[in-house]
């Protein structure tokens, strides 16, 4: 349905894969910690026949191609999960400074532009994706029009640069689906990130799912949950369908 395309960003050529028909309104999708691959392409396809142009950029292009950092195995096979994330997978996402994805998400944004329709943009982020989304709002406020936030982990910390702080910079409505499995984003920083929504006063929805664990919307791997991947699928189109495409919905 899509192709990949090439984007000169802040420190060289990245891949991106876009999908969707030209001058419908534009989501930007930001990977999870495994990165751009065939799973990731299924879900920008099935966002963009909601009827919006999607870009899922390969944001770890400083570190290889996709296909070089790419799973060898199935992930979905016993600890094949586990021991890919045992493979350096940290020390890319530890090495995408807030710095470094703020200089890329200018290129990003330009590079859905050029292919989407005049006005606002979506974005929506999964596990480490979800801080970038997050982040991306709170640099763009005016553009940003949306966030979805999917079993992101450390949306919520101690330190100056949190991306929750991003939110009160914003002018995007939220909505963020929780892992209730998941150390990276426990009930005391799913509410801590409730309070930062209240008091920038952004419209939201900030729920955790019951039975999911970090990473349950991608079927390529082990922690998949169908119910919840519906779930989070059915909460981001109507959150689209609101902001960019209201005309649809009055």
């Amino acid at each position: 349905m899509g192709a990949r395309i090439e984007i000169q960003a802040a420190d060289g050529t990245a891949e991106a894969y876009l999908t969707g028909g030209a001058g419908e309104p534009g989501v930007l999708l930001h990977v999870d910690a495994i990165g751009l691959r065939p799973q990731i392409e299924e879900m920008a396809d099935r966002i963009a026949s909601w009827g919006y142009v999607v870009l899922a950029p390969h944001v770890f292009y400083r570190d290889g191609s996709a296909e070089q950092l790419a799973p060898r195995g199935d992930l979905r096979e016993e600890g094949a999960r586990e021991a890919f994330f045992q493979g350096g997978v940290m020390g890319r996402v530890r090495a995408l400074t807030p710095d470094r994805s703020a200089a890329d998400a200018e290129a990003w944004l330009q590079a859905l532009r050029e292919h989407a329709g005049a006005g606002s943009v979506g974005v929506t982020g999964y596990c480490m994706g979800a801080r970038l989304a997050v982040r991306t709002a709170g640099q763009f406020p005016g553009t940003v029009a949306a966030v979805g936030g999917f079993h992101g982990g450390g949306l919520v910390t101690d330190a100056a640069d949190s991306p929750h702080l991003a939110i009160g910079e914003s002018t995007a409505e939220f909505v963020f689906g929780h892992a209730d499995h998941d150390r990276s984003m426990t009930v005391g920083q799913v509410a801590e990130l409730g309070k930062a929504l209240e008091a920038a006063g952004r419209p939201h929805l900030n729920e955790i799912y019951e039975g999911a664990q970090h990473g349950y919307s991608m079927a390529d791997t082990s922690a998949y949950l169908a119910a919840a991947a519906e779930r989070h699928f059915q909460n981001l189109e109507a959150l689209l369908a609101r902001t960019l495409r209201p005309q649809d919905t009055a």
